[in-house]
Formats: structure tokens, C-alpha cells, sequence
């Protein structure tokens, strides 16, 4: 059985696709939620992993490091302004 609160973030599970400014260029990237997690591929040749804390800062846990501008622009097309 699923509790409620495992299953509150999961609104908004899925894959998110959009442009990002990444070293002086834009790249494509993709981004797919499961629950308190994002799993991030940025043009296609680096991927990192992003945890989604309670507070709704977002940590990174793994792969190749992304900047914290870059976090927070993920954060901002993935969960909105309101997290």
C-alpha cells in the first residue's frame, strides 16, 4: 500500500523537456521526476541526479556536477515558483 505521503509529490511525476543555458550556449534538457527525485540529462552527454527536500531546496546526489544557477532554473520549470 501507497501512503498519502508518498504520493503527494507525485503530481507532477514525469518527463520535463525545455532549453537551458549551460556554459555560455543553450542545450536541450531533460528532466524526469519520480517522487522526491530528478534525473537529469543535459545535452545528452551529462546526467546528474537532484533529491527534492522537504523544504523544497533541491541537493544534488549524483553524476556530473550542475551549477546551483542551473539547479535553480531546473527547479523553477520542473516544480514552479511556489516550492
Amino acid at each position: 500500500m501507497i501512503e498519502s505521503k508518498d504520493t503527494i509529490p507525485a503530481e507532477k511525476d514525469g518527463k520535463y523537456q525545455f532549453q537551458l543555458n549551460y556554459s555560455g550556449r543553450e542545450v536541450p534538457c531533460l528532466v524526469e521526476k519520480e517522487q522526491q527525485m530528478l534525473h537529469v540529462k543535459i545535452d545528452d552527454n551529462l546526467d546528474a541526479e537532484l533529491k527534492i527536500n522537504k523544504n523544497g531546496t533541491l541537493t544534488q546526489t549524483g553524476g556530473a556536477h550542475i551549477p546551483d544557477s542551473c539547479i535553480d532554473f531546473i527547479k523553477k520549470q520542473v516544480l514552479g515558483l511556489h516550492v
